[in-house]
């Protein structure tokens, strides 16, 4: 037993010398000057160094200017990862950050490395998804292996619904949120595509909606499907158009505001005669064009047509 004990032993220290003596150069070098962390080619290292390492992820480690200690490993189930030289480290819960300086630690301790530069980079993440929610086709939690943007994770749940708006926000497992406009440009959403992390969750929100009510041909609340923009010319244009009878000078606009209701006068005919001057409107907006004899009585009208908006039929598109 002790023979076979001092035959391992031999063995690893001469094992050990090999490295030193194929770089006697690189290890007094690393002695006089150290590179900074993060100097070595690691892609998204500000992002990863605020993930946590779980069971089953693929961890990439590196050695600066040691290649033989380059090794890819498996976190078990348990939470621990097995490593040349060094043996097996609890890794689980452990940022990347973390996981590189115990490990530098480890070669360090066993005089291995004298000041060894540490790289650990997960590869594939097991253990925590994306949560996709709101107006896609397919909500649920999407796994995310290696580099996955937002635009990935949306066409993997089946891309946006019609009823979708364009603005998405990002949640992050620190609290943070990110915002991503989706736009019918792909170049444009591709430009300004966000790279996604596990845990993160993705809310697509339901466009806002308008609602044309009154003296048009097809009453009812339209979604803003234009990148979440509307007129109020697109808006009479998608409701079928005024009718004869339509008071077009005494149209409203009736806003939510924090402090109530407010109405907005539109000259409606004027919009109609001219190539300009036409008006955003905001989501919830109630776009009302009164009939002639309902003039006088209009201020008197806005409960009801609060009441009206809330029941009408919802759209898509211009008939």
């Amino acid at each position: 037993m002790k023979t076979l004990l001092t035959k391992t032993t031999i063995g690893v220290y001469l094992l050990l010398g090999v490295l030193v003596m194929s770089h006697p150069s690189k290890v007094a070098a690393q002695q006089v000057a150290q590179p900074t962390t993060g100097s070595v080619n690691e892609p998204n290292v500000n992002v990863q160094s605020r993930l946590r390492i779980g069971p089953g992820d693929l961890l990439n480690v590196t050695v600066f200017d040691v290649p033989e200690l380059a090794q890819t490993v498996r976190v078990s189930d348990l939470g621990d990862a097995t490593f040349q030289l060094i043996g097996s480290l609890h890794l689980a819960g452990l940022t990347t950050d973390e996981a590189r300086t115990l490990v530098a630690q480890k070669l360090k301790d066993g005089n291995l490395i004298l000041a060894p530069q540490v790289s650990v980079l997960i590869s594939e993440y097991s253990t925590q998804g994306v949560s996709v929610v709101g107006e896609v086709q397919k909500p649920g939690v999407y796994p995310v292996l290696g580099s996955r943007t937002l635009l990935d994770i949306i066409s993997e749940a089946g891309g946006t619904t019609p009823a979708a708006g364009p603005d998405v926000t990002v949640k992050h497992p620190d609290g943070d949120t990110a915002s991503f406009r989706l736009t019918k440009n792909a170049q444009a959403s591709l430009a300004t595509d966000i790279e996604l992390l596990p845990g993160d969750k993705v809310i697509v929100p339901r466009a806002g909606l308008i609602y044309v009510l009154g003296e048009v041909g097809r009453p009812g609340g339209f979604l803003m499907e234009n990148d979440g923009k509307m007129t109020i010319l697109q808006a009479v244009a998608m409701a079928g158009g005024t009718n004869r009878t339509a008071s077009m000078n005494h149209t409203r606009i009736i806003r939510k505001t924090e402090t109530g209701y407010e109405e907005i006068p539109i000259p409606l005919k004027t919009l109609l005669q001219s190539s300009g001057g036409d008006m955003q409107l905001q989501p919830e907006d109630i776009l009302y064009v009164p009939t002639n004899v309902a003039k006088a009585a209009l201020y008197r009208t806005t409960p009801s047509l609060v009441d009206a908006a809330s029941s009408a039929a919802i759209y898509r598109g211009i008939p």
